[in-house]
């Protein structure tokens, strides 16, 4: 299950899933029982924009979390992913903190990208 549908994560997210042959169900806003959908997932990929909004009732027993969100705390340097990290990491097989996580993967791959596009372009 992926959740948010945004152009830049969400969206390429579940369409890159589907293309290495998961089955892909997307929630968002308007996603009637995402609870009950995310409940049956083995992965879960969050990038909704809501802090620590994913909790234990979301998330199967062993599931892994990729939470993929990254929110300022009013009034500290403090950053939370969209998943409530500390209530959900003991129910899951695998999750990503926040910060830590994605961010420096998603760094990593624009430069694999850019030193591939120079090497094309040279």
């Amino acid at each position: 299950v992926v959740f948010g549908r945004s152009r830049l994560v969400g969206h390429p997210t579940a369409e890159l899933l589907r293309i290495r042959g998961a089955y892909v169900d997307v929630c968002h806003s308007k996603t009637e029982n995402p609870q009950e959908i995310s409940r049956s997932a083995d992965i879960l990929v969050v990038a909704i924009g809501k802090p620590c909004y994913i909790t234990p009732d979301f998330v199967k027993e062993g599931a892994v979390v990729v939470d993929v969100g990254i929110n300022s705390v009013d009034g500290t340097n403090k950053s939370v992913g969209d998943v409530s990290y500390e209530s959900v990491k003991t129910k899951v097989s695998a999750i990503s903190p926040v910060p830590g996580g994605v961010g420096p993967m998603t760094v990593l791959s624009l430069f694999d990208n850019l030193i591939a596009s120079v090497e094309i372009s040279s």
